[in-house]
């Protein structure tokens, strides 16, 4: 493919000219020259097409580009882009658009708590976007260059900003991904308006000396490249300009002034084979001489990125240094054009394995290059939390991506899926192997769900404390799939467990129709089904009923359930509200600990007031098993005061220092630490550490669970009932 980048406005040729040397099929070309009525729009698609050209970008790619700037200029609607040039258009261009999300990374906390949710949203789908279609991030980037051209006539201030943004969030974006093409440009160009007069004074020095320095480089390469010839290595040799933001940047990491630096003057080799690389090496070693501590081989150990090619410096005639950097022409490829030169895998209904792993690195890379750009404060914080580090991002067998909260099960994505593959789900596998239903996803996990004819849900996958299902979106789907399937057994159960309840206070059942109306309920059957069915609290329905008819001479006397203003002290109790119920003593149960943020229920002691509960906890429902009359409903007061005991354990490799690591974790997170009993077992390299925390609310621990998660070595960590 040649290239038809230029670099001047006035160097592009009419814009018929232009579209015939783009490599595009005839009905391609004939839409495009729809769009030429406008030509200041025209003009930046046709530089987003030169951009992506060069990055052999396929022909959908770049009618998207050149629609893109009427979309952003309301020229065309999503609509009209969608009859006139398809649905892959459509979808790509709104692909890109959602990448505006990438802002809120970089947006100070000053926003209302709603606004912020929404741009966790947005980021969120941002994030979607990118892994679905690599192409909507090169368009974005593609489209950065652009913008950053375009206000180089500006005031200072809106360059300012533009570049600002571009070197903070773009540029690290596009070197994250491997697209040398598009970082340096990106980088150069953010640098001009940043810091212009650096920019200027490095610029000038390349031009007073760039005569001598290309004649040099030119005797050079053709005196290296004669040299590989006569030993038959498959390789040629080329000149390559050194960017003036590297140049600055070498310049203060090492503190060198400009004439000391090693790589003004510099060539590139690229080989046919890997062989061929150290071959050419050994060569170059051979014929001239090398300075040791200037040699790095990143063939043998790849940067984060994946870039890959050695490199060395050599002094050259006149004892000039030269760096040489030698790679295969797939590293070379990888190395200019990194993640956009694997866009080829969206081709195709099937994923293949090899197309499977390549989204799964390009998740995890979307995911590093957000830890580089996340900057500090609250909203941030949120973005880590409820965006990455509370979420698992999965593939389905066909590759496309799910996102689900962290701590997620098989039995979690087949229900996103769809209610009835959840329903018939007999079987799960994770990259090909089984796994049992309370296995936690991880990120770039591939899932597939098995199915049965004739397989229904378990009534166990709704209970909490077994594991199978973490989101409540799943457990709500089991549970209306249970509801509807035993609303006659949920009727009869209902009815008798009320007029139960009824006659014990000397109520007529008839009174169960006042309830009616208050429960938004449509017909007594129903109320009857709702408690039976445990969508209602038996003493919830109860005290509402007494309250409405409860004899008048009970008024005096005080009955046990008489409703009171509910009250708060500023005590950690008095963070409990009983509902109906006044001046009663409540305490934290021992069994389950919970924490604000958990749902809790509240279980009538015998002269130790209320003892509040987890709603799943295993010792309340034995009791309630026995007694349900002692249920009373309670919440969580609006402001809770104070510190609560929970009890973690953690399990990880036994290693040096993993309890030292854990300890820090809790200390970044100002987790009260108040106890700590660890054990090992060297026989299966395995270790156990017992913490007991004091925390503020769930959200806290959930946090702090998140992060002990992180720490090297570490397999799994759980809160944990006494």
């Amino acid at each position: 493919m040649v290239s038809i980048r230029t670099v001047h406005e006035e160097q592009r040729p009419p814009f018929e000219v232009w579209l015939e040397q783009l490599d595009l099929p005839d009905t391609t070309k004939d839409k495009l020259r729809s769009l030429s009525d406008k030509p200041d729009t025209l003009l930046v698609g046709q530089e987003m097409v030169e951009i992506l050209h060069q990055l052999h970008m396929d022909d959908e790619t770049l009618q998207a580009a050149l629609v893109y700037p009427y979309c952003e200029n309301h020229q065309l609607t999503p609509e009209q882009i969608e009859e006139r040039f398809g649905s892959e258009i459509a979808k790509l261009i709104l692909g890109v658009r959602k990448m505006d999300a990438i802002k809120s990374l970089h947006t100070r906390a000053n926003s209302s708590r709603k606004n912020d949710e929404n741009q966790i949203d947005n980021v969120r789908r941002m994030l979607l976007a990118m892994v679905e279609d690599v192409r909507a991030v090169v368009l974005k980037l593609a489209e950065r260059i652009c913008a950053l051209q375009k206000v180089k006539d500006e005031d200072e201030e809106t360059r300012v900003l533009v570049a600002r943004e571009c070197s903070t969030i773009y540029a690290p974006l596009a070197n994250r991904l491997g697209i040398g093409q598009l970082k340096w440009e990106l980088e150069d160009l953010s640098f001009r308006y940043l810091h212009p007069d650096t920019y200027k004074k490095i610029a000038k020095l390349l031009d007073e000396k760039r005569m001598d320095r290309e004649q040099y480089i030119a005797d050079f390469v053709d005196e290296l490249q004669g040299v590989l010839d006569e030993q038959n290595i498959k390789a040629k040799v080329y000149g390559r300009p050194k960017h003036i933001y590297s140049i600055w940047k070498k310049m203060q990491k090492k503190h060198l002034s400009f004439d000391q630096l090693y790589d003004i003057r510099a060539v590139r080799v690229i080989a046919e084979r890997l062989q061929d690389c150290y071959s050419a090496l050994g060569v170059v070693h051979a014929n001239w001489k090398h300075i040791p501590q200037e040699f790095d081989d990143y063939i043998a150990t790849p940067k984060p990125n994946g870039y890959q090619s050695i490199h060395t410096v050599t002094l050259g005639k006149e004892g000039k240094t030269i760096e040489i950097q030698l790679r295969t022409k797939q590293m070379h490829d990888d190395a200019e054009l990194g993640v956009a030169a694997h866009w080829r895998y969206k081709e195709g209904a099937a994923v293949s394995r090899s197309a499977y792993e390549e989204r799964i690195n390009w998740l995890r890379k979307i995911l590093q290059w957000q830890e580089e750009v996340s900057d500090t404060g609250d909203l941030v914080e949120e973005l880590r939390s409820q965006v990455f580090d509370d979420r698992v991002y999965v593939f389905t067998p066909k590759g496309d991506v799910v996102d689900l909260p962290l701590g997620s099960t098989p039995l979690d994505f087949a229900y996103y899926i769809h209610s009835n593959v959840g329903h018939r789900c007999n079987g799960a596998k994770v990259s090909g192997k089984i796994v049992p239903f309370t296995y936690q996803l991880q990120t770039g996990d591939q899932v597939e769900i098995l199915t049965g004819k004739h397989s229904n849900p378990s009534r166990d996958w709704m209970h909490q404390g077994l594991g199978y299902v973490y989101s409540s979106r799943a457990r709500a789907k089991i549970h209306t799939y249970f509801k509807k399937q035993d609303r006659d057994k949920n009727i009869q159960a209902g009815k008798e467990i009320l007029d139960r309840e009824l006659s014990k206070l000397s109520l007529d059942s008839k009174t169960s129709e006042t309830a009616i109306e208050r429960f938004n309920m449509q017909s007594l059957d129903d109320l009857y089904a709702a408690i039976g069915g445990g969508d209602l609290r038996i003493m919830q329905v109860v005290h509402y009923i007494q309250q409405k008819h409860a004899p008048a001479s009970e008024a005096s006397t005080e009955p046990k359930f008489k409703p009171r203003r509910p009250t708060s002290a500023k005590s950690k109790a008095d963070s409990i509200v009983v509902e109906g119920v006044g001046n009663l003593m409540n305490q934290i149960a021992g069994c389950c600990q919970p924490l604000p943020g958990e749902v809790i229920l509240g279980y009538i002691t015998q002269g130790r007031g209320v003892s509040v509960h987890r709603e799943d906890c295993d010792v309340l429902n034995k009791l309630l098993d026995t007694s349900p009359e002692r249920e009373i409903e309670v919440n969580w007061a609006s402001e809770v005061q104070g510190a609560f005991q929970t009890k973690v354990q953690v399990f990880s490799t036994d290693r040096p220092g993993v309890l030292r690591d854990v300890t820090t974790v809790l200390a970044n997170e100002k987790a009260s630490l108040l106890g700590v009993n660890s054990f090992s077992d060297p026989s299966q390299n395995s270790a156990k550490i017992e913490l007991t925390l004091e925390v503020k609310d769930l959200h806290t621990l959930s946090k702090t669970i998140s992060r002990i998660q992180q720490v090297k070595g570490v397999l799994d960590v759980f809160k944990v009932e006494n």
